[in-house]
């Protein structure tokens, strides 16, 4: 049960088991990646509906960073209610088998590569309030990132999320967004290079 007294969908109950053996089984790269990874399964274990929408205002989601293949450049989506350029990324659905199951069609119904795969281990952990008013009841995210390459010259699209989407230099990123994206950019061509 959550706090509000709402059933927690058993779909997500499956899915908070599987989120936390990928925290679990994770290999924190820092101090701070393991103080996150800490407080993530800490969170896990004291909400019941900690990947439900619905659930705690906090809760876990899921995203990805694509890089290109020489690993210079990331493919950013300029979300329209955060008004910032930021990886792909969302709630976790019922009908997601796994996180990262659910990065993987957040990153394909993002950015509109139906093929893109992502590498099968964490890339980097993140915690953030959400300012804008257009999230609901959902005031933090604890997001668990993955990471993927897709070819420079790939077709992609705009979602109904976004207000755009393209390729940004690893070394020339947005300014508003380069403390959100730099760190996971990092980790992504650690785990990826």
């Amino acid at each position: 049960m959550t706090s509000a007294g709402a059933r927690v969908p058993t779909a997500y109950l499956a899915l908070r088991a599987d989120a936390r053996a990928v925290l679990t089984t994770w290999d924190a790269p820092s101090a701070a990646q393991e103080s996150l990874r800490s407080a993530f399964l800490r969170h896990l274990d004291a909400h019941e509906g900690a990947l439900w929408k619905q659930g705690p205002s906090a809760h876990l989601t899921a995203s990805a960073l694509v890089l290109n293949p020489s690993l210079d450049k990331v493919l950013l989506t300029l979300h329209a209610k955060a008004g910032l350029w930021l990886q792909f990324g969302g709630h976790v659905e019922p009908g997601d088998p796994s996180v990262l199951a659910a990065a993987t069609r957040e990153a394909r119904e993002e950015s509109g590569i139906p093929a893109l795969a992502l590498a099968p281990v964490l890339a980097h952990l993140d915690r953030h309030a959400l300012l804008a008013s257009g999230f609901g009841r959902c005031r933090e995210h604890l997001d668990l990132r993955y990471a993927g390459v897709a070819p420079d010259d790939v077709g992609y699209a705009v979602s109904a999320e976004s207000l755009d989407v393209r390729w940004w230099p690893v070394d020339d990123l947005p300014e508003a967004s380069r403390h959100e994206i730099l760190p996971l950019a990092e980790a992504a061509r650690r785990l990826l290079g």
